[in-house]
């Protein structure tokens, strides 16, 4: 039986960089899974859209499809946007729309890949006040997931982790750093907790200016290739049932 198309489904940017990045890590998602169709999609500013992809797939006579909101938390994009592109997508075309990304604990594995690449070491944690900073939302589950990362990951033994977003909620990012500083933390990283670059995130990056360590964006890690796949694998089941029915 063949497998459900995976679209991934990115918001898109002005800033090259973003695509850039959502197609690294697509490959890295391919390369997990060889034989696994993986197309790419974007919401805004980048093509292909994903109509445009739904109505390709469509046109070769591709049937089922698992579109996975290429997000960290459900907020208005994966609740409203994605949903409603997806709603108008070509009839014959069975979609199931996967969970976002977070939380998982392989994401916060791929936090600290990208604290320790910027210099960080596992000796250093005790010591090490971290900033989780997000691109912030103005929906309030979204902003309590992303508190309840911090509290989680404090307890695998960091001097303390305060949250932070870029928009649309506080703190921001150079106050938590301020604030871990006045904790009496020895050093204090940032460790951004978005998937590409762009406005958002140079934000974050400029709020670092007062921290010892500034992490890369998520990215293509390995660990968020794994967790995307583990939501294709979650959301394909139904749609395998709805093929053999």
């Amino acid at each position: 039986m063949r497998r459900p198309v995976l679209l991934v489904i990115a918001h898109g940017s002005r800033d090259p960089r973003h695509a850039a990045t959502v197609h690294d890590l697509v490959r890295r998602v391919r390369s997990l899974r060889p034989g696994l169709r993986v197309e790419t999609g974007f919401l805004d500013f980048n093509i292909p859209s994903v109509k445009g992809v739904l109505e390709s797939l469509d046109a070769e006579g591709v049937r089922d499809v698992v579109a996975l909101p290429l997000l960290l938390t459900r907020a208005f994009h994966a609740k409203s946007d994605i949903p409603a592109v997806l709603a108008e997508a070509p009839p014959r075309l069975r979609i199931r729309q996967a969970e976002v990304l977070g939380p998982s604990p392989l994401l916060l594995s791929a936090l600290e890949r990208r604290l320790y690449e910027a210099g960080l070491t596992p000796a250093d944690k005790s010591s090490t006040g971290v900033v989780l900073a997000s691109a912030g939302s103005s929906d309030p589950e979204a902003i309590a997931v992303i508190a309840e990362i911090a509290r989680e990951w404090r307890h695998t033994g960091w001097c303390a982790v305060r949250p932070a977003f870029a928009s649309a909620a506080l703190p921001r990012t150079e106050q938590a750093v301020r604030e871990l500083r006045d904790l009496g933390c020895a050093r204090v990283a940032v460790a951004p907790y978005v998937l590409a670059p762009g406005f958002l995130p140079d934000r974050i990056a400029r709020g670092a200016a007062g921290a010892d360590v500034l992490a890369d964006v998520l990215g293509a890690a390995p660990e968020v290739a794994r967790v995307a796949l583990e939501r294709y694998d979650a959301a394909r089941v139904p749609v395998l049932a709805v093929v053999g029915a």
